[in-house]
């Protein structure tokens, strides 16, 4: 990324961005279970032992919410016209997050969108995956962000 302003019109179908570093604390997994997500699961080690996931494991709204962080802190190293989002079309789960996983981010343009009704705005979609540590997709999800189109 540059560090000029990206605006709808700098974004194409296909770009490909890779980034991300982030550390799943086994504190972090319990403070967001205990105040958004409290299964046992995400709480307790002896609960989690007699589960599918094996052992504690992060909340997937956690790993959406680490993802998050993510993406912003990528947008913000240039400069980003950025307006939020309407929302997502699709999350999936692939495999549990646990302490100690390190995530990282890969997201795939997949569609630039000039708004019909909003000549100052258009919407970029988004593929976005999510990896661990050993490079296994932990996360998929369709994302579409509101994009400010270049000031005439």
């Amino acid at each position: 990324m540059t560090d000029a302003v990206k605006y709808l019109e700098d974004m194409n179908v296909g770009d490909h961005a890779a980034f991300g570093h982030y550390p799943v604390t086994r504190e972090e997994v319990i403070g967001f279970a205990s105040k958004f997500d409290p299964q046992a699961f995400h709480l307790d080690d002896a609960a989690a032992a007699k589960t599918y996931f094996g052992r504690l494991s992060a909340s997937g709204w956690h790993t959406c919410a680490m993802t998050m962080r993510m993406m912003v802190e990528n947008l913000t190293v240039g400069g980003h016209a950025g307006l939020g989002s309407p929302g997502v079309d699709q999350i999936r789960w692939l495999k549990p997050v646990y302490p100690g996983d390190t995530l990282r981010v890969e997201t795939v343009v997949t569609e630039v969108r000039p708004s019909r009704s909003k000549p100052d705005i258009g919407s970029v979609h988004s593929d976005i995956t999510v990896f661990n540590q050993n490079d296994e997709p932990v996360m998929t999800m369709k994302s579409i962000g509101l994009v400010r189109r270049r000031p005439a």
